[in-house]
């Protein structure tokens, strides 16, 4: 009873609107793990730290912004955001942690590392150029075949689901989920507004993926309106050989920005 009772007050004084973040992570025993905190812009100027434990009032500050080593903790206050960087994950740093400021404001997670974990990504940190496409191998395990997988953005919080959708303007994101214990995430006509943070989960358990989308070079940019003119203007030889026209390429359904 006293656990029950300790565990509702857990979550009670943690569900903070000023600072987010995951609330279940997975990664595998030696592996890194990105933790993207946000915060309110009232924030900005306040100094984060990461702290261990399971009862906020006890957990041991472990560090603070710009410290470096096996774990380290940087600011980005233009995003209103800071990262944690874990490196070298044993077993043991296992448990509940907490992303703070100095204001007294926190959110909790907690982390899993294990030798087989819930769920996993092949690479955490994808790149792709503006325009162009990426994917991403997500992988869980076999016990989470009937929980729901999703990929979410942690810019607006939203999920995709097996689905084509739109992610924002000329961009998609295609999720195939082959029911095998792999799913893959496929975002294409990348902008630079897609670039960010990105979570994989299976049921109530996530693994972050960073995403970067550099500048599409000029003379490519160029070169691909060109094609895409040359493309759109229909020969009377090509119209003669078939008696129509070639069919044109389906359609984006796609959405404009916010």
């Amino acid at each position: 009873m006293s656990f029950f009772i300790l565990f509702v007050l857990l979550l009670c004084i943690s569900d903070s609107e000023s600072l987010k973040t995951l609330k279940n992570l997975a990664v595998r025993r030696g592996g890194s793990l990105s933790i993207p905190c946000f915060y309110n812009e009232k924030y900005r100027s306040n100094r984060k730290y990461w702290c261990k434990g399971k009862v906020w009032s006890f957990c041991e500050i472990v560090a603070y912004t710009n410290t470096n080593g096996s774990l380290s903790v940087t600011d980005h206050p233009t995003q209103n955001m800071f990262t944690v960087e874990l490196k070298s994950l044993q077993d043991s740093d296992s448990g509940y942690y907490w992303c703070a400021v100095e204001s007294d404001d926190r959110d909790y997670l907690y982390l899993t590392v294990s030798s087989d974990p819930a769920v996993s990504v092949i690479n955490s940190r994808v790149s792709g150029q503006e325009g162009g496409s990426v994917s991403v191998q997500c992988l869980y395990s076999p016990k989470y075949k009937n929980e729901k997988r999703e990929w979410c953005r942690f810019k607006d919080w939203r999920c995709f689901s097996g689905v084509r959708t739109d992610t924002s303007q000329n961009s998609a994101v295609l999720v195939t989920d082959y029911g095998k214990g792999s799913v893959n995430v496929e975002m294409r006509g990348l902008q630079k507004s897609d670039a960010g943070w990105y979570w994989f989960s299976a049921g109530d358990v996530g693994v972050t993926v960073h995403l970067t989308v550099t500048e599409r070079p000029s003379n490519v940019a160029t070169t691909l309106s060109i094609q895409a003119t040359q493309e759109s203007v229909t020969t009377p030889e090509e119209t003669t050989r078939s008696g129509t026209e070639k069919p044109k390429e389906s359609e984006q359904f796609c959405f404009t920005h916010n």
